[in-house]
């Protein structure tokens, strides 16, 4: 057994064995002094080593300053190199010849329309959405009176009429004169409208340039777009579709993207 208190027999046991070790103390005594004597040296000799350095070969900074000394000599050697080796690259890459292919002029103009790089003209649909009236208000149906967020237009009805316009083949398209793209956001906070750090207040003006019959045809097929236009008829928010034969959208005049990469295996130019 282990761990519990000691017994009796364990407590003889060992008073024999401390009789017998005082019993040779007095010739083992001389070896534990000489020992720790030795001990003592080899200890006072490496101290000494490592005090003056190690020798005069060592590379080892002994101190904070002389670290960062090494460390800084030893960047600009790499930042050297690195110099040398671009510099190698562009050798190499010029010896080569090769030569980027010319994209197709259809494909740029197909994406300068889809990134919003390009202004774009044609026929198209003009929405205009705007704040109910107080002066129109009355009840509703079964005496209802219309709460305050009744009579403003929200974030969720302009993306309605964005994604019906999108869905009906809209090939580019502007709010408030903002061309918008993949990256644009927009944020109504009460009738205030925040889009590309710019604000705007209603009425609230998409454009679109596309097919009309299919974007309105579009606009009539939201089930958002039909929620507000019988808001249109209870409290008079405003709502007015016009066609009209040429439209003109100016280039997306705001910071992109960057930096983007091809997913592996696309075809760029064909």
């Amino acid at each position: 057994m282990s761990g519990g208190e000691p017994t009796q027999g364990s407590s003889a046991r060992g008073a024999r064995r401390f009789f017998r070790a005082s019993l040779d103390a007095g010739w083992r005594s001389w070896v534990s002094v000489g020992g720790v004597a030795v001990l003592a040296g080899l200890m006072f000799s490496a101290s000494a080593r490592l005090a003056d350095g190690g020798g005069a070969g060592t590379r080892d900074p002994q101190d904070l300053a002389q670290l960062v000394d090494t460390e800084t000599a030893r960047v600009a050697e790499l930042s050297e190199r690195s110099e040398r080796l671009d510099q190698e690259i562009e050798t190499l890459s010029a010896r080569t010849g090769t030569t980027v292919p010319t994209p197709d002029p259809a494909l740029v103009e197909r994406e300068g329309v889809i990134s919003g790089s390009l202004p774009v003209s044609g026929p198209g649909l003009t929405v205009t959405l705007d704040d109910a009236p107080s002066t129109a208000v009355g009840a509703g149906p079964g005496g209802v009176e219309p709460q305050p967020d009744d009579l403003v237009v929200h974030q969720q009805d302009l993306q309605h009429v964005i994604n019906a316009l999108w869905a009906g083949g809209a090939e580019a398209m502007t709010l408030q004169g903002e061309r918008v793209t993949s990256t644009s956001a927009f944020r109504c906070s009460g009738n205030i409208l925040l889009l590309h750090g710019k604000v705007f207040s209603p009425p609230y003006e998409v454009t679109a340039v596309g097919d009309p019959a299919k974007m309105e045809a579009s606009l009539d097929r939201s089930k958002g777009v039909r929620t507000y236009l019988e808001y249109v008829e209870w409290v008079h928010l405003g709502w007015d579709v016009r066609r009209s034969d040429h439209l003109d959208l100016p280039a997306y005049d705001g910071g992109g993207l960057q930096h983007a990469t091809v997913p592996e295996g696309t075809e760029v130019f064909g």
